[in-house]
């Protein structure tokens, strides 16, 4: 059972537009160009507050009155026009006061035969004052999108009972979603709490098949995961928010007298003990306190970037590998200091240091242009302020294109990314504010726009914002960028009133319109998967083990097989960690081609895993608040590994710079380089998840775009730590 979560005493007032919505099918806007097909969107209650709310960049899956208002709805805007209610049409929703039946709406996605679409919808207000209930998004389906169809919307069975958004179809008709079901659906665990502010979270991605109940995790993510796609080559695209640091709520409590009461819990269990602890062990520190008498630089990382999976979760990375050296934008994320100090051969890395002569700082809600497969435009905008609206860029990354020539192009101007702050005049460039960008099938962009400029503030209450979406076209300007045209309706408005709880207010006024997404028939992807590569089949092959067999191994254990050919590489443009790297007792090294006679060569001798585990509590030890952060832990839930000498949860680096290791599925893992001794060289910067069953190959420890730090290209040897650690198994498991 979730623990009740208690509304925070806000008023809300519900606002509405200027289409009537008693009408099935309101008076067609005469301005926009005509439109080839439909297009299905949702109207929203403005929300002014931008941190944890319905339109926010991360925290955006509450169901709460505080975090999304009522009286939203599911509508569809035919070619000529025409507008109809499809959630009033079908029954659900209500005028005027918003109790009981009221609703809000969100993320609609059209199957792949444009004749039905699912999406998530919340039911229920307070039906009187100082009410206070748990409301939970769910998933529904909807059939009848025709102009003269009748919708019926059904609800998704079979879901979990939590907050489920941002649906999709799989292309086997399987249901992809976010929500914030615990990673292993241990209630007590609810809700995860992200890095950044302990604030709740989605807990990754999930696929159901909704007729048997069979629920899988395919990403957990211990900040989250949003709005994924299916990419015309079978990817599943989404943003991840990385946000692998220490805890800023801790290093507070800590040193800066603050009153967060964080705490460690013994583990994961249920009866864990609370411990007057705040212990972390991994990355290396944040904040200067804890870096006196150390040869460290602080760490920060934070970025909300596309990453890709198989359907079946498998093959996680960042889009085509691509990473901050290629992306990345703007302030200090623009900059990277080396993480130690007494090694001058590490370098300083600048943004202008990158290949790309475009940045972003930031993507979200990203789409693919379906005239140009490959291409995916997205929003670059900070991560308060705007509600998630900036500047509409795109990536071109179609598969084997290597993240140093995937190339940023700029749709509108770069003075859009940000909202500028009161008082500050706005470059003359600025177009306003734009948000869920959508490419149709004839090269037509649409979007949500807000001619605001400011970041938004409050005014007289909740619900008072500056901000006025409304979807538009855009318009070519004379010097190649774009920005709004003619707005697709005439504005839909809504006469409302609710309890806050504590209060009853009432609005009337212009409904936010968001989430557009094209009614057409799509082709239907063919499901991707990635053979095992010939160099490590061979290995197999030389072990006497059949892949198969062990496979079924795995995934009895929930277990998956992470593979490194040689960790002394890594990519030529990754220079702020050691890469002059040398495996401890062997001939077998990897030197930068800027290697110098005096430079320190780091000795490696183990690749030691960390686990996501959920043991980070909040609110002190006596009456902590409900729900876990993950905290880094040395790999524990294995012990199928070989016996290693190195530190815990660690496997020795074969002499050819290999490791294989069995590590867990379903949980966020990452991983650090240490010498002999146990000392961190070279530490991951992302968390990734495995699937049971997954054999999981990289070339490096930081996998090579194109070259290494010497020049060279991928490495093709045949890995003798999987040899070694198959004989072991083999020795274990077979008679």
């Amino acid at each position: 059972m979730k623990t009740k979560r208690i509304a925070l005493i806000l008023v809300f007032l519900i606002l509405g537009g200027c289409a009537d919505t008693s009408k099935s099918n309101p008076k067609p806007n005469p301005s926009p160009s005509t439109l080839v097909n439909p297009i299905l969107f949702v109207t929203q209650v403005p929300i002014a507050a931008d941190f944890t709310t319905i339109t926010a960049t991360f925290g955006n899956h509450q169901a709460s009155m505080d975090s999304v208002g009522r009286g939203g709805d599911l509508w569809i805007r035919y070619p000529d026009g025409s507008l109809k209610n499809l959630t009033k049409e079908a029954g659900f929703g209500v005028e005027g006061f918003q109790g009981k039946n009221a609703i809000a709406v969100r993320d609609p996605s059209v199957h792949w035969d444009g004749k039905k679409a699912i999406f998530s919808m919340v039911i229920g207000a307070p039906a009187d004052q100082y009410v206070y209930e748990d409301y939970t998004w769910q998933l529904y389906e909807i059939t009848g999108l025709g102009s003269n169809e009748t919708p019926v919307i059904s609800q998704v069975p079979n879901q979990p009972p939590y907050n489920n958004i941002s649906p999709i179809y799989g292309t086997d008709d399987h249901i992809i979603f976010t929500s914030d079901r615990p990673r292993d659906g241990q209630a007590h665990l609810y809700p995860q709490r992200d890095e950044y502010e302990e604030a709740p979270t989605v807990s990754g991605l999930w696929r159901l098949e909704p007729s048997t109940g069979d629920l899988k995790l395919l990403n957990h993510a211990p900040s989250g995961d949003f709005t994924p796609i299916i990419d015309s080559f079978g990817r599943v695209i989404f943003t991840q928010w990385d946000h692998l640091k220490r805890d800023q709520q801790a290093d507070a409590d800590k040193f800066a007298g603050g009153e967060n009461g964080t705490f460690n819990y013994s583990s994961e269990a249920p009866d864990a003990k609370r411990l007057n602890d705040r212990t972390e062990v991994f990355p290396e520190p944040r904040v200067e306190e804890e870096l006196a008498g150390t040869n460290l630089n602080a760490h920060d990382f934070n970025q909300f970037f596309p990453w890709t999976i198989l359907e079946d979760g498998t093959e996680g990375e960042t889009l085509n590998h691509a990473g901050r050296h290629e992306l990345m934008s703007g302030d200090a994320r623009g900059y990277l200091v080396p993480s130690f100090t007494n090694d001058p051969a590490l370098a300083e890395f600048y943004k202008d240091s990158a290949t790309n002569p475009n940045y972003i700082e930031n993507l979200f809600q990203i789409k693919e242009d379906p005239k140009n497969p490959g291409r995916y435009v997205g929003i670059n905008t900070p991560e308060f302020g705007t509600h998630a609206s900036g500047q509409i860029v795109s990536l071109d990354a179609p598969p084997g294109l290597p993240a140093s020539k995937i190339k940023i192009s700029f749709i509108t101007d770069p003075a859009t990314a940000t909202g500028v702050d009161d008082g500050q005049t706005p470059d003359p460039a600025h177009s306003g504010l734009y948000r869920d960008p959508l490419v149709l099938a004839d090269g037509t962009i649409i979007a949500a726009h807000t001619s605001e400029k400011r970041r938004d503030q409050q005014g007289d209450s909740a619900t008072d914002s500056r901000y006025d979406f409304r979807l538009t076209t855009l318009k070519k300007l004379p010097n190649g960028l774009w920005a709004e045209d003619a707005p697709l309706t005439a504005g839909i408005k809504k006469e409302l009133s609710f309890w806050s709880p504590d209060v009853k207010v009432t609005y009337s006024g212009n409904l936010w319109e968001l989430q557009a997404v094209e009614v057409k028939v799509r082709q239907r992807p063919a499901r991707l998967s990635i053979p095992l590569a010939t160099v490590e089949q061979n290995v197999f092959t030389q072990a006497g083990v059949d892949v198969n067999e062990l496979r079924s191994y795995l995934e009895q254990n929930q277990l998956a097989l992470a593979i490194m050919r040689n960790v002394t590489t890594r990519d030529t443009a990754e220079k702020q960690q050691p890469f002059n790297l040398h495996v401890a007792n062997s001939t077998t090294q990897t030197l930068g081609s800027s290697f110098q006679t005096g430079d320190k060569i780091y000795d490696i001798a183990y690749m030691q895993f960390f686990q996501a585990d959920l043991i980070r509590g909040i609110g002190g030890t006596s009456d902590p608040q409900a729900g876990r952060r993950v905290l880094a832990q040395p790999l524990h839930d294995v012990t199928a590994n070989p016996i290693s000498t190195g530190p815990t949860g660690s496997v020795a680096i074969a002499k050819d710079g290999s490791v294989a290791a069995f590590v867990p599925a379903n949980r966020a893992m990452t991983w650090q380089l240490t010498d002999d001794a146990g000392n961190a060289v070279v530490r991951e910067r992302y968390w990734l998840t495995f699937q049971a069953g997954e054999i999981r190959v990289c070339s490096s420890c930081h996998g090579l775009n194109e070259k290494d730090q010497a020049g060279n290209p991928v490495p093709e040897n045949a890995p003798e730590a999987l040899k070694l650690l198959l004989d072991e198994w083999k020795s274990q498991n077979k008679n």
